[in-house]
């Protein structure tokens, strides 16, 4: 969806509200950009995002990117995170929570909630993650949302230190993931 400011969100066509038990995940608006660019300037954010920092206008380029569909994070105290799709069919999933919301299990909440939808509602046969090996919580995270670790491995292009790949194997639902 263009509009006349520039923004353009990247992603999805069909992008729709998914709705966790504690969470809502919404695609990401013009009206969050200034939101993201300042989270993503926090350094309790900065440090698992490799150190990264954008303005509008970097930030106006990674929402409008066509392989990956961007959310925004809400609980009932309003926004609270920022999560990435990526892929089509199989692909991954990568999200921050801002620093007064993590350890509510809302960051778990969230994640389960989206990979049901692209495995439920969107037909996906497979969704990952891929923490940094050193972010305990968010591997912990991840497993309580119902991901479990596949392997382990060395700093690489996309990673600037060891990381976990985590696949989405939660049995509850209509639909089983692929072992």
């Amino acid at each position: 969806m263009s509009m006349p400011d520039g923004f353009h969100l990247g992603g999805f066509e069909n992008a729709s509200i998914v709705v966790g038990e504690r969470t809502v995940l919404r695609p990401v608006a013009e009206p969050d950009v200034d939101l993201l660019v300042r989270w993503h300037a926090d350094p309790e954010v900065l440090r698992f995002w490799d150190d990264e920092t954008f303005t509008r206008e970097t930030m106006l380029e990674r929402l409008a990117r066509e392989q990956v569909a961007p959310y925004l994070v809400l609980a009932a105290d309003g926004p609270i995170g920022y999560l990435q799709v990526w892929g089509n069919g199989e692909g991954g999933l990568d999200m921050f929570l801002e620093p007064g919301a993590r350890g509510r299990g809302l960051g778990p909440d969230a994640g389960r909630a989206m990979a049901r939808h692209l495995r439920d509602d969107r037909g996906w046969t497979r969704v990952t993650v891929d923490p940094y090996a050193w972010n305990d919580a968010a591997v912990r995270g991840w497993r309580t949302a119902g991901f479990v670790e596949v392997s382990r491995h060395e700093a690489d292009d996309e990673h600037t230190a060891p990381w976990v790949l985590m696949e989405f194997r939660d049995l509850r639902g209509p639909h089983r993931m692929k072992p």
